[in-house]
């Protein structure tokens, strides 16, 4: 885990708190907020966007870039919500320390019972699969997408890596074929960034690509449906 010394908590435009990365000088999250951005991107523009029109009881996501646990946060709320039976993995090389997490008082927009079982199950889930209630299971594979296997597909791909100046080797064709190799048929695909280099990247991989909306601070944002 990276030393929680070197990582200070900020607060983003919405109120919402995010970590900053001193050493490659970015937020995990945007600083236009990142509780706004975690909603648009990832749940409204991803899960929502997949699971509308249908008629789905259970559903597998797979996150590229764990980081603080927001968009899981938010995205196990949702399914609890919807009595959705949500199969959660996330990909993160190197994950926080819990008392860093902890700081970003997430507590305050999820509800109660999500943070405390996912703070009390959090260094469990780094090394198997946890069963957070009766609606949610968990795992954190705390390993880089290029040494990331599984047998399992996914029906939605949060793909929440950092930009390409700062982590250039998560934006190759190689890192997106190898993601999307994980993407069910129909499934959906969704990132903050939109670039021409990712677009042809999805046309490539016969992967039909929108130019959705982007959240606050960015005009527009990818997703992506598996063929």
């Amino acid at each position: 885990m990276l030393e929680p010394d070197r990582l200070t908590v900020v607060t983003t435009a919405d109120g919402s708190k995010t970590i900053y990365h001193p050493i490659i000088k970015e937020n995990y999250h945007s600083r236009n907020g990142a509780l706004q951005e975690s909603n648009h991107v990832f749940l409204n523009s991803g899960l929502r966007y997949y699971l509308a029109d249908k008629q789905h009881t259970e559903v597998a996501v797979l996150e590229i870039g764990f980081g603080t646990g927001l968009n899981f946060l938010l995205t196990a709320d949702f399914c609890k919500g919807k009595e959705i039976q949500l199969d959660y993995v996330g990909i993160e090389a190197y994950p926080l320390n819990l008392n860093l997490i902890e700081e970003t008082a997430y507590q305050e927009i999820v509800s109660a019972n999500t943070w405390s079982m996912f703070t009390k199950l959090y260094d469990e889930a780094l090394q198997k699969n946890v069963i957070l209630n009766e609606f949610c299971k968990l795992h954190i594979a705390p390993i880089t997408l290029e040494n990331f296997s599984s047998t399992q597909l996914f029906d939605v791909i949060y793909f929440d890596a950092f930009a390409s100046s700062n982590q250039p080797e998560m934006w190759t064709k190689e890192a997106i074929t190898k993601t999307i190799s994980f993407l069910k048929p129909g499934g959906v695909f969704v990132t903050y960034a939109i670039t021409g280099d990712l677009k042809r990247i999805m046309k490539s991989l016969n992967m039909k690509i929108e130019k959705a909306p982007g959240a606050a601070g960015k005009r527009e944002m990818l997703r992506a449906v598996k063929g």
